[in-house]
């Protein structure tokens, strides 16, 4: 199988640069802590966070991914291709081009982010592919066709050259692209947007702002110095951080029965990392409006257990925006024009957590792609 694109394609040998920082310890007293995350992350950690490099799991599921690459071939005319990413490991990708349909949809790429056991066979292509997009879809590495095991590293390296493969050789411009990431694709598809600001749009869903609080919720609380430092040192995803990087439009989408990005059960929706990864880019993005009062009031919001609650709340600071103004912002034309009814109503659209039910995600799927990212 020939390789069809290589980042050294677009990129010089002699300005190679680490995409990622790793925070090293220099303390002897660490030693002993640093051998046992390193076992733990090579052994059953890694697994554990990406279930579908296990082989195992692969080999069951190869008949459905063998028949889901063959549909997205015949049916869509889908293009296979291998990249090479600067670490060395080959990225399996498959590219549907609908520019040729004429349509207005089409002339927009969407790069889809896999979760943590989704394969581009049978994962997330489908949903803007019903839309009538473009859409080149990635496997993580060691995940199907991609060679190598997902570390964040290798994971930004591979996201890196699926972006410079649909620039260079699909001839796609940066404002032309959306990323569509599921659960933990989150991370490659935060990455993205904070290294090409350039791109049009993000949608996140059923994501995290953070790995470590997800990690510590399955570990016995005596291993918790254990399991941050392994966190931090190898799988640090932080999404949240990488996100309030990017200054496009972003939609947020979380799951009512989320049992994987909640820390206390998929009952209670207060625990779901979705709200925090929410509040983490408003408090960013709008530092005078999201005072105390604010920050309550959104928790209220996102609290909501039914429709008629959320409509409730929302209503109610729909209509009174002028209490996220504290007194010293109270005469701050800038910061009541970002408070009016309007303007709130249109940012918590614009960056809402939408609740969805799982048995409802197909309609929901083809509401975010006709969502208006202009």
């Amino acid at each position: 199988w020939p390789v069809d694109f290589s980042w050294k394609e677009v990129s010089s040998l002699d300005h190679q640069f680490a995409l990622l920082r790793i925070h090293k310890h220099s303390c002897v007293f660490l030693c002993v802590c640093v051998l046992c995350s390193y076992l733990i992350v090579h052994s059953f950690g890694r697994r554990m966070l990406y279930p579908g490099s296990v082989g195992l799991l692969q080999k069951a599921m190869r008949p459905m991914l063998q028949q889901g690459q063959a549909r997205l071939v015949e049916e869509f005319e889908g293009q296979r291709n291998k990249l090479v990413a600067c670490d060395g490991n080959e990225i399996d990708t498959m590219f549907v081009d609908r520019r040729k349909d004429g349509g207005q949809a089409g002339k927009t790429l969407v790069i889809c982010c896999e979760g943590n056991a989704g394969f581009y066979e049978v994962g997330c292509m489908n949903t803007p592919l019903e839309g009538g997009y473009s859409v080149l879809g990635w496997n993580h590495p060691g995940f199907g066709g991609s060679t190598g095991v997902p570390f964040p590293q290798n994971e930004a390296n591979a996201m890196d050259v699926v972006i410079q493969f649909a620039v260079h050789k699909l001839g796609f411009q940066l404002s032309d692209i959306i990323v569509y990431a599921w659960s933990i694709g989150g991370f490659t598809a935060s990455w993205a947007v904070m290294s090409y600001p350039e791109i049009r749009a993000l949608v996140l869903d059923a994501s995290f702002d953070d790995l470590l609080p997800l990690a510590l919720k399955v570990m016995p609380d005596s291993w918790r110095p254990l399991v941050t430092h392994t966190v931090r040192q190898y799988m640090n995803l932080n999404n949240a951080e990488q996100l309030c990087k990017y200054q496009g439009p972003v939609l947020l989408i979380r799951r009512t029965k989320d049992e994987i990005i909640t820390t206390t059960g998929p009952e209670d929706i207060t625990s779901n990392r979705g709200n925090d990864l929410l509040l983490k880019l408003l408090q960013y993005r709008y530092p005078k409006v999201m005072t105390e009062d604010a920050i309550r009031a959104v928790r209220q919001w996102l609290a909501a257990g039914t429709q008629i609650e959320e409509d409730m709340h929302s209503g109610l600071y729909e209509a009174t925006g002028t209490l996220f103004v504290s007194e010293e912002n109270k005469n701050n034309d800038f910061i009541q024009r970002q408070c009016s009814p309007l303007c709130l109503s249109i940012s918590w659209y614009a960056a809402y957590a939408l609740l969805c039910h799982p048995r409802h995600k197909d309609a929901l799927f083809l509401r975010v792609f006709s969502f208006d990212l202009k």
